[in-house]
């Protein structure tokens, strides 16, 4: 099992009515023990608990408990020989009411939590299905909760559309799924004007046998697609007039939406009910970016490059610099201007970007350093000098490109409101910008100077807004008055052995200018070489 069919399952459990004799048996089947193992357990030849509990060797004792009994019943778990004998990882007691856990192998602080929230906590237990993974997963229930939702929702939306899922729809469906992102967090984040706007009013106005949800969506689209003043005009309902102008290509073009089944649309309300304030742009993106891969959808929740490791590569690169310099800059107002200046034209570039994560913890530590600059000079309300277009990327798949400028986006208007306030975010955030600084395309065909040139205004890229690929895009100008450039990122590894057709075609094409002896390289190997004339 992977961490959102995990989740999925812990859900489960803490909905259904609580069984005392059964739960630590469902409890470890949620976590992807086996039927023979559980009936192993119930018989008692392997569960060996001195204080009649359920006590799994190398992983966990539980014990249900009477009713507010839950402490004291923590305790003789954890001073249990038994505990001690059987190297359990974990101890965890509940009467039903409330739940109390703690870890026995890491630093983490316990679990303390009505039951009915213990869902929220499931990362907490991740070591018992084998999954070791980074905190900021274990942390991040919210993230794997919302992508586990997104999956069934976007399974069962191919399940009644097939045709959404051939490569002639399939932008169409990534686009789709980038929309309904966008409408669930700005309806939790007061961007929509009341709180839960989009699902309430996909529930209220459609039909419940879900005959025309696909219709209710579609014009809400529309109407956030529409300005204000033309509203009148395009015939827009009294209830999508409700909705903001959103433009920044988001809404753009065609309004299609699939069609829904009564899953499908208990799915998305179901959805929609989930607080999407918690999101973490570089978490979620990482995750929700295997929803639309039919290779990766298996391993849901786990191509994720933690936040310390990124660091790894930013710090030394340009950020541990920059706060060297805020550290020596003091309260010295001109000083602290001319670094707030450095850092507004400075780019970062990562030519495979995924879902954005390099992007989006490079900006958040950038806007982290300059709100101390504002501080600093007694400016803390000052609208941000860095610019999303200083954030370029590409990206070679349609769904993450697509997520990695919504996670950028998201990014922004979360440090708005942490660093300038919630009112301040709200003015500015909408329309959104409709520029394009995440390109869909193969980074060794493309021209790296076109994307992230070394000087200049003159940038012959094929761009028409940020959610459309370049080759449906005009003519673009990027603003650079030769700031500092840092290229950063992960790109693909894959042995000459393990190369597709194509990638051996990527490299020669690269390599063949310079040399005749590529065809032991390493796949990677072609972005090292592209690095050249923009490094130079």
């Amino acid at each position: 099992m992977n961490a959102v069919e995990i989740e999925q399952a812990v859900s489960e459990l803490a909905d259904s009515t609580f069984d005392a004799a059964e739960f630590p048996f469902a409890f470890l089947r949620a976590f992807g023990n086996k039927d023979a193992t559980i009936k192993r357990l119930r018989t008692g030849g392997y569960n060996k608990s001195d204080i009649g509990g359920v006590l799994q060797t190398n992983n966990i004792h539980i014990k249900v408990c009477l009713p507010g009994a839950v402490g004291d019943t923590l305790r003789a778990l954890r001073e249990s020989p038994a505990t001690t004998r059987a190297k359990a990882k974990f101890i965890l007691a509940t009467d039903g009411q409330e739940l109390q856990a703690e870890s026995l192998f890491e630093n983490d602080p316990p679990v303390i939590c009505d039951y009915k929230d213990f869902p929220d906590h499931f990362g907490f237990f991740l070591a018992l299905a084998g999954i070791t993974t980074v905190r900021q997963i274990r942390e991040s229930a919210f993230d794997i909760k919302a992508t586990g939702r997104l999956n069934r929702l976007y399974i069962e939306l191919l399940r009644d559309n097939p045709d959404w899922g051939t490569a002639a729809r399939r932008a169409d469906m990534n686009h789709f799924m980038a929309r309904l992102i966008f409408c669930f967090f700005a309806e939790d984040t007061d961007i929509f004007a009341k709180p839960d706007m989009f699902t309430d009013t996909v529930a209220q106005m459609s039909a419940k046998d879900s005959s025309d949800t696909h219709q209710v969506i579609g014009e809400l689209f529309r109407a956030m697609n529409t300005k204000l003043k033309d509203r009148e005009t395009a015939g827009i309902v009294r209830w999508a007039n409700l909705f903001p102008y959103v433009n920044g290509g988001l809404f753009s073009d065609s309004v299609d939406v699939p069609r829904f089944s009564r899953i499908a649309r208990s799915y998305l309300i179901n959805i929609g009910n989930l607080d999407w304030k918690k999101i973490n742009p570089d978490i979620f993106g990482s995750m929700i970016q295997a929803v639309a891969d039919d290779e990766e959808r298996g391993a849901l929740g786990m191509h994720y490059t933690s936040m310390p490791n990124i660091l790894k590569v930013l710090n030394p690169l340009f950020l541990d610099e920059l706060r060297a310099r805020l550290e020596e800059a003091g309260n010295n107002s001109r000083t602290l201007l001319n670094l707030r200046r450095r850092m507004a034209k400075i780019r970062v570039f990562d030519p495979a970007c995924g879902s954005g994560n390099f992007l989006v913890i490079a900006y958040k530590q950038m806007r982290e350093i300059e709100a101390e600059i504002n501080r600093r000079r007694s400016e803390p309300d000052r609208r941000s000098d860095i610019s999303l277009r200083n954030f370029r990327g590409i990206e070679l798949r349609g769904f993450p490109a697509e997520i990695a400028r919504l996670a950028l986006i998201i990014a922004e208007y979360q440090c708005d409101v942490l660093y300038r306030g919630q009112k301040e975010a709200l003015d500015e955030f909408l329309p959104l910008d409709a520029m394009n600084w995440i390109v869909c395309g193969n980074a060794l065909r493309l021209d790296w100077l076109s994307i992230c040139p070394v000087e200049g205004t003159t940038v012959k890229l094929n761009a028409d807004d940020l959610f459309h690929t370049p080759l449906d895009q005009a003519q673009i100008d990027f603003e650079n008055e030769g700031g500092e450039t840092y290229i950063c990122g992960n790109p693909p590894y894959k042995g000459s052995q393990s190369q597709t057709d194509d990638q051996k075609w990527d490299l020669e094409n690269t390599f063949s200018a310079y040399t005749e002896k590529w065809k032991s390289l390493d796949y990677v190997s072609g972005w090292f070489l592209k690095l050249g004339p923009v490094s130079a």
